[in-house]
């Protein structure tokens, strides 16, 4: 288990836990994250749990804190005040302003900030520590839940030899890899007026960056209209109809991995005090997963992907 948070602070160097205020920020699925009040400054509290990466659940956690500090290094990430490795812990800039929601990110307006900040990202100098690649994830996650026997929905192995085929199409003709955040939930995002930025490196790495614009729109639940505009945003005057469709299939493999992160998360890793229902979410995962599997466009975006369209 992690330090609780009042420990943490404890050990900090000018922190007097009588003084210092912290209020837990609800909404993280893993890591404890806290935002913290001292008397001339706020700060991001984030104190990492190990068993988060034992069960794949995340990167190591060398790895998390060295892509935030690269992340950082862009502006896009917070800026990285301290690193108690000892915790671990990251004590993080506070970026005053709103998180987004789901309905905050389908808004077309935001939708060109979004793309923008992930091409602040993506074009950092230098890269992420890690390589990253979903279809390996899927596999890991899946061996973890045969494994341990974990609970996953009905019939998800059914579909495996047609995921495989998505997968096969999306390596045959790959872009070059840049670095990506992975996991972009619209909590991911916060407005910090001038720009959007990007918290939470938990699942960061070297990675397609049409799964990373896959991802944000299979979290916020895109239609294929607003996939084709995120799409459209981030390439600019090189999107192409294999581009788009290269989106699109990736939104596919997000919720399809994904569902296994939550059974992994409910079966191994699950805190009734989170207040989060992991089952409820990756039935929900599914649920899109399904729908876009059964779509009988899927033979189309095959082949566009693989240039025969």
């Amino acid at each position: 288990m992690p330090v609780p948070i009042e420990d943490v602070i404890a050990r900090i160097p000018g922190w007097d836990p009588h003084i210092v205020r912290h209020t837990p920020i609800t909404g993280g699925l893993s890591h404890q994250v806290a935002r913290v009040d001292t008397a001339d400054a706020r700060y991001i509290l984030r104190v990492l749990d190990p068993e988060v990466s034992r069960v794949g659940l995340g990167i190591p956690l060398d790895q998390e804190i060295e892509n935030t500090l690269r992340a950082a290094e862009s502006g896009v990430g917070p800026r990285v005040c301290s690193v108690l490795s000892d915790v671990p812990a990251l004590i993080l800039e506070f970026i005053d302003g709103p998180t987004l929601s789901a309905s905050d990110v389908r808004e077309p307006a935001t939708i060109t900030r979004i793309a923008a900040a992930c091409r602040g990202l993506h074009g950092m100098a230098g890269r992420f520590a890690n390589d990253f690649d979903i279809s390996a994830k899927l596999d890991e996650l899946l061996t973890l839940c045969r494994a341990h026997g974990l609970r996953i929905p009905d019939g998800y192995e059914d579909h495996l030899a047609t995921v495989r085929d998505v997968g096969a199409a999306l390596a045959a003709r790959p872009l070059p890899v840049v670095p990506c955040h992975n996991d972009l939930l619209a909590e991911n995002f916060i407005d910090g007026g001038t720009a959007i930025r990007i918290v939470d490196y938990q699942l960061s790495g070297m990675n397609d960056p049409a799964f990373e614009l896959g991802d944000i729109a299979a979290e916020a639940d895109f239609d294929p209209d607003l996939t084709s505009r995120l799409a459209t945003a981030y390439f600019g005057a090189e999107t192409t109809p294999a581009l788009v469709a290269r989106v699109r299939l990736n939104l596919l493999l997000s919720n399809f991995t994904w569902t296994l992160w939550f059974s992994v998360h409910h079966g191994m890793l699950d805190r009734p005090d989170a207040g989060f229902d992991y089952w409820h979410e990756a039935a929900d995962k599914w649920r899109q997963a399904v729908r876009d599997l059964s779509d009988p466009g899927l033979g189309r975006l095959l082949d566009t992907v693989r240039g025969r369209l």
